[in-house]
């Protein structure tokens, strides 16, 4: 399947000409509707439309919505994973909120969109070859309607036609189905569209394919397995639950994980896809190798299934991330840069070579408690002492060295100075704050320079420098400097790959105890290889949620696997997360960096409430419908 960029997207059509005002300026009958479709280029025209509005959660995805890219985004460089525990904002500690992460007015005016194209494909002049394909590719859109909105709400009303208004508003209100029909129908919706769709475009266009479905009934049916197997870790009780609007019942989990091997395993057998660079000889090479692959999606097309493209900087057509997430020394002009600050807990879960198989959190001193200790700095205690200020890194995960940017590393031509202080020949200490100090004829700054524009860390001036001890890569391009306004990154979003496909695989043979455990395990080792692993681990859930967590870390699928999970209430718990301070020390000479791991400075604990397992349903004066439990 070919991605190259040498024709624009669908959805990039779209935005050139402005179609998605002319379509919501015309509301199309069937004589409309027929002299749109009569034209090839109409149906390019109204197809491009839907795939716009498809609620793909990418950089314009934010807790307000989709495609939030229009204009001035103003959310202040929030993104999801900043609501879990994979990264926290450089400046505020907003959490998760009962208005975030909404879709149900744009839900269900993409599914009366797509549903007018359905009710109409019968009638089209068209080959019997074109009118499978606008079949496959409506089920395919309103699958991931549906998907979008069944994990976010539970039971849904299933609206399968257009709804014409006669006069009598309560003929309109559907009410709610159970939440194991709109599983169901999810995944009935993707059969259709894998039975329709071809393997691939006649031009290479990025558009719906018999396996891009495949790719969306393995994540959607290793959802719904999930909440069914654990829906007990987080009971809920109310009429919505009574009527199993929400709620799976345990015995649902078999046929859900089974269809999630099946789709999973289609797409593994077809051999049409691979890992990008699986076989890398270094650990440096894997990790230059999976920067590589989001840097430009396009490049790995044996990996990329589904993309979605951005090719026109600008408002409403480019995206954020180059400009929010630079280190601040790279910032080129943009007032607020580096908001992206990865974890500590996400940096303990990286194994490292040497012990394959487990997480290898970030000794800081021979104390094992210390790994739970995040006091501060201690003046009794005997710390690790490196000689630079990210030998602490050494030995880990070449992931982890291609997703974050770690203090003293190079990031387009400078190294990146993260610093929270040193510690004077004295044994007194200077962190977070205070003036130069002058020691053996060299000047010592806090934030490791003595300007603001040449460190990344710690400075609460502007907000603009990392609060956890490293900055943030995936995604990033070393080669471009974005210039200074809204919209003008342009990297493209892979929105399936194949490593997603192999842990989803991996996960629901280990969860259900059927499949083929040795192509399982296999899955799993083969994404480990690609990241420079050559010790082969067992197939455990364990293992296969830790490589979730790196894998595809700050791809948003943190956000969903705790909640399909039911362990968000868990993780956060009047929880705080942590920062690793590189600090210098003075008392030995030449100084050396010991770290100190410590709660994420000026935050908050969060706690995550079990009635946002679910979202509240708006609107339910007016459409009659039974709320989610809690609201």
């Amino acid at each position: 399947m070919s991605y190259l960029k040498k024709t624009l997207t669908l959805l990039l059509v779209l935005v050139a000409m402005s179609c998605g005002d002319v379509l919501d300026k015309q509301p199309l009958d069937k004589l409309q509707g027929e002299n749109l479709f009569s034209n090839p280029e109409g149906v390019k025209l109204y197809m491009a439309n839907l795939y716009y509005q498809l609620p793909i959660e990418d950089f314009t995805f934010f807790r307000q919505g989709f495609n939030w890219n229009t204009g001035d985004p103003n959310n202040g460089g929030f993104a999801p994973a900043m609501s879990t525990d994979e990264a926290v904002h450089t400046e505020f500690g907003d959490f998760i909120g009962d208005g975030d992460f909404q879709w149900w007015d744009q839900g269900y005016k993409l599914i009366r969109d797509v549903n007018i194209l359905i009710d109409i494909i019968p009638t089209l002049d068209i080959t019997d070859d074109e009118r499978k394909a606008l079949i496959g590719e409506s089920s395919f859109i309103r699958a991931y309607a549906y998907f979008a909105l069944v994990k976010r709400y539970g039971g849904v009303p299933l609206i399968t036609s257009v709804q014409k208004y006669d006069g009598d508003v309560e003929a309109l209100k559907v009410p709610r189905s159970t939440e194991k029909e709109t599983w169901d129908f999810v995944l009935k919706e993707c059969d259709t569209a894998i039975g329709n769709l071809g393997d691939s475009w006649p031009a290479g266009e990025r558009r719906a394919t018999k396996w891009v479905a495949y790719a969306l009934k393995s994540r959607a049916a290793l959802h719904a397995a999930s909440l069914a197997k654990y829906a007990d870790r987080a009971p809920i009780s109310g009429t919505a639950v009574d009527q199993k609007l929400v709620g799976l019942d345990k015995a649902a989990a078999a046929e859900f994980y089974k269809a999630a091997i099946d789709a999973s395993e289609a797409i593994i057998s077809s051999g049409k896809f691979n890992l990008y660079k699986p076989s890398p000889t270094t650990p440096e090479e894997a990790a230059n190798n999976y920067r590589l692959l989001f840097e430009d999606p396009n490049n790995a097309p044996e990996e990329v299934i589904f993309i979605k493209g951005y090719a026109r900087p600008g408002s409403g057509t480019g995206h954020n991330y180059g400009i929010w997430y630079q280190p601040n020394q790279t910032a080129n002009g943009w007032p607020h840069p580096g908001r992206m600050n990865p974890t500590l807990e996400l940096m303990d879960v990286y194994e490292s070579y040497d012990k394959p198989g487990e997480s290898a959190p970030l000794a800081t001193s021979a104390t094992t408690n210390d790994l739970t200790d995040y006091t501060g700095f201690n003046a009794s205690k005997q710390y690790k002492r490196f000689d630079s200020e990210n030998d602490i890194f050494k030995g880990k995960d070449a992931r982890m060295w291609a997703t974050m940017i770690l203090p003293g590393t190079s990031w387009k031509g400078q190294k990146i100075v993260i610093q929270a202080g040193f510690i004077k020949p004295d044994g007194s200490t200077q962190i977070m704050g205070g003036d130069p100090f002058t020691h053996g004829g060299t000047t010592y700054y806090t934030y490791g320079a003595s300007d603001r524009t040449k460190y990344s860390g710690f400075d609460t001036w502007g907000g603009n420098n990392t609060r956890t001890g490293v900055s943030f890569k995936k995604f990033l391009n070393e080669g471009l400097n974005i210039a200074p306004g809204w919209n003008q990154c342009v990297t493209d979003f892979a929105d399936f790959r194949y490593a997603e496909i192999l842990l989803n695989y991996a996960e629901a043979i280990a969860e259900s105890g059927t499949g083929d455990k040795v192509k399982g395990a296999r899955a799993l080792n083969d994404i480990r290889r690609r990241a420079g692993h050559k010790t082969e681990i067992q197939l455990t859930i364990t293992n296969v949620i830790r490589e979730r967590r790196v894998e595809l870390a700050f791809e948003n699928k943190r956000f969903w696997d705790l909640i399909r999970r039911r362990e968000y209430h868990t993780v956060f718990n009047n929880t705080m997360r942590h920062a690793l301070l590189p600090i210098l020390d003075l008392r030995v000479t030449p100084a050396k960096y010991i770290f100190v791991r410590v709660n994420v400075p000026r935050s908050n604990p969060s706690t995550f409430d079990y009635r946002q397992y679910y979202r509240s349903i708006p609107g339910i004066g007016a459409n009659g419908l039974v709320q989610n439990p809690q609201y």
